[in-house]
């Protein structure tokens, strides 16, 4: 029921001059208009009834915005600017649906594109013989645009929401990924909900069909150094995938220089997926062959070697054999649940705001406030802890701990409590559901074991052995205390890659 004349004309020749200055002697140039979005995928003849009109992808990319809502009525685009690292609503530039542009996706992208690379710095680089104009970042941007508007599902409640902080660019969509978020994160396992859609975008030059998209975004952010980024799905209060991508050093130059005064020169001296894994050991204590793995994204063996070499140097001490190895910085212990809950000697709360609890709110659904690895709190400090509005704050940990429901706060017992409730009144959930409650009650902060026992209504032995070892096994989780894996006292986290 939709033809050409729902189309807007204006976007349709933006899109036939790109398609023909990057293909210049392409057949479809010579094409008349209803031919050339046969050819692309826009339009479509039924052969049984004779019947012409638009594809559903055809009416998306070059629709206009009153058109597109005919058919899908939640149909929303927005993107936001907002001036300061913090989840806040204000905003200083906007790109939506106000009736003063198209409404379509093709539209949205050229106009929300250049706003996302505008503050990015690109180094004289030449490649043969000309100079480069992008970076990885730019590529990684240019395909989480595209990644968000292909694989959105239109007919959900939810918008498509694109934000750039400071720090940060966030990416959601409507609708749960496709293939299992291991697979995405792999590559090579290409599963687009709007394929007609993403072969448009392809025809200009935008994204990647072969399953790479994720790869390419990891890669991109990888090539900067900076913090890996994060991939999720949730369920409530609607269907939706997140992406966000944070310009946070894996770790600064603050921690950098703090481990060369410890080391002296010869720390220069180390790779960077040395720097990287001795930087991991003074914020977390520890530091085991997966964490790093994970951290990193190199391959196990890669850092089975490095951490080899750094035992070797003296930059590292271990503990545990094989698989059970972990590894601490050289004349500094691994600390133990009687360091953090049964110190007498307590820090000044100097530095210790909100934030840096892990208290603060997320920014817009956008997944958890990663803190990355604070120099405040790398461990080369010498310290205990003292106790905050209930959580215990210790020196050696980037974040809090909860290991007494009744000294909480009552605004935060009865978030965690509201989390876990389903778990409490029903005895047999689904292992996801269970798994996701989990992941609520352990972001931003450690929580015993006996807390989630607790606020679970399940048995502690039951809880480790069934959810927490497993999620640990699979990175979701990391424990506080390597070297006691199974104290009663262990606490969990999310982890925050």
């Amino acid at each position: 029921g939709y033809g050409v004349e729902d189309l807007c004309q204006d976007t349709l020749r933006v899109y036939r001059q790109v398609f023909s200055n990057r293909q210049p002697r392409h057949p479809w140039n010579e094409l008349g208009l209803k031919s050339f979005l046969h050819n692309i995928g826009g339009m479509r003849k039924d052969r049984a009834s004779g019947e012409e009109g638009l594809t559903v992808a055809g009416l998306l990319m070059f629709g206009t915005h009153p058109v597109i809502q005919e058919e899908f009525p939640f149909y929303m685009l927005d993107y936001q600017e907002r001036p300061e690292a913090r989840a806040e609503k204000r905003w200083v530039d906007r790109v939506t649906l106000d009736g003063t542009w198209s409404g379509n996706l093709y539209d949205f992208y050229r106009k929300v594109y250049p706003r996302l690379i505008e503050n990015l710095k690109v180094p004289f680089e030449l490649v043969k013989g000309e100079r480069r104009d992008e970076t990885p970042a730019h590529e990684a941007l240019r395909e989480a645009l595209c990644n968000v508007l292909v694989h959105a599902d239109y007919s959900d409640r939810c918008s498509v929401l694109v934000v750039k902080r400071p720090d940060l660019f966030g990416f959601r969509n409507p609708g749960l990924m496709r293939v299992p978020l291991e697979y995405a994160l792999q590559g090579g396992h290409a599963d687009c909900r709007n394929r007609i859609l993403h072969q448009m975008f392809r025809h200009v030059g935008i994204g990647d069909q072969s399953g790479s998209g994720i790869p390419t975004i990891l890669a991109g952010w990888k090539k900067h150094h900076w913090r890996q980024p994060a991939l999720e799905e949730r369920r409530e209060p609607s269907e939706q995938s997140l992406l966000t991508m944070r310009m946070v050093d894996i770790f600064p130059a603050e921690t950098d220089q703090q481990l060369n005064d410890y080391f002296g020169e010869v720390y220069q001296s180390l790779s960077y997926l040395e720097r990287l894994a001795l930087a991991v050991a003074a914020v977390e204590s520890t530091v085991t062959n997966s964490r790093l793995a994970a951290v990193s994204g190199e391959h196990p063996a890669d850092c089975s070697r490095s951490l080899q070499n750094l035992l070797n140097r003296q930059f590292l001490e271990k503990t545990g054999r094989s698989r059970g190895s972990v590894y601490h910085l050289t004349g500094r212990s691994i600390p133990g649940p009687e360091d953090v809950f049964d110190a007498a000697t307590f820090i000044s709360s100097q530095g210790m705001g909100p934030d840096s609890q892990g208290m603060g709110p997320d920014s817009q659904g956008m997944g958890p406030d990663s803190q990355g690895i604070d120099a405040e709190s790398t461990g080369l400090i010498e310290g205990s802890r003292e106790s905050m509005g209930g959580l215990v704050v210790a020196r050696q940990f980037d974040r809090p701990f909860i290991h007494d429901l009744s000294s909480l706060s009552p605004e935060l017992l009865g978030k965690l409590e509201g989390e876990a409730l389903r778990a409490r009144d029903k005895r047999r959930l689904h292992r996801k559901e269970m798994e996701e409650i989990i992941r609520h009650l352990c972001t931003l902060h450690y929580i015993t074991l006996g807390c989630l026992s607790e606020l679970l209504n399940r048995n502690p032995e039951f809880l480790r052995t069934n959810y927490l070892n497993p999620m640990k096994k699979a990175g979701v989780l990391k424990i506080a205390f390597e070297r006691s894996p199974n104290h009663p006292k262990q606490a969990y986290t999310l982890t925050d890659i």
